[in-house]
């Protein structure tokens, strides 16, 4: 199903094609929205991952982008130990995750700078896991390194804008904030 906006992007009704002005305003609420469904969150659970990237050194943009993939479901699902986003977040919150050495349940549990992300050792045996280290041909990105068979994934640096494929101006959703 796709967006409202972008199957229709008028308004309703009879007079809605020659009604809408493009404001600066607008695009940037479409881009927050547009970003906030991109990065799988509710505009208000946006709002306070924006809040946290505004209180982080650098450029806030970028902070923004970087925090949603140091998520562990997103670790999980681009080291390729998920078939998708769903699927990592639920296999996480079931407890077949470790890092560093600790079971983590919690899917929004913000991976660091040389953390070690495995599988379980319990978990090993499952189908799932061995289907998905075996089938799964995605490319693991440049700043994690994947090894142990395919189920232990080293976060080797933080992710840096270019190694994000979201398509989000992210400068309008920083500009919609800061008012």
């Amino acid at each position: 199903m796709k967006c409202p906006i972008e199957r229709r992007p008028y308004p309703p009704g009879e007079h809605g094609r020659g009604r809408i002005r493009e404001s600066e305003y607008l695009l940037q609420l479409r881009e927050e929205a547009e970003g906030a469904s991109h990065l799988r969150r509710a505009r208000e659970q946006f709002r306070n991952v924006y809040a946290e990237a505004n209180r982080q050194g650098g450029i806030t943009g970028e902070n923004l982008l970087r925090s949603s993939r140091q998520r562990l479901d997103n670790v999980v699902y681009r080291a390729g130990l998920g078939r998708q986003p769903g699927p990592g977040r639920q296999f996480v919150r079931h407890g077949h995750v470790n890092v560093n050495g600790r079971r983590v349940t919690i899917s929004s549990y913000q991976v660091r700078k040389d953390d070690v992300v495995d599988v379980r050792e319990k978990s090993r045996s499952m189908i799932v896991v061995r289907t998905t280290s075996t089938t799964i041909d995605r490319s693991v990105p440049p700043w994690l390194e994947k090894s142990g068979e395919g189920l232990v994934a080293t976060v080797r640096d933080l992710p840096l804008r270019e190694h994000i494929d979201v398509p989000v101006r992210e400068s309008l959703i920083v500009e919609l904030y800061s008012k």
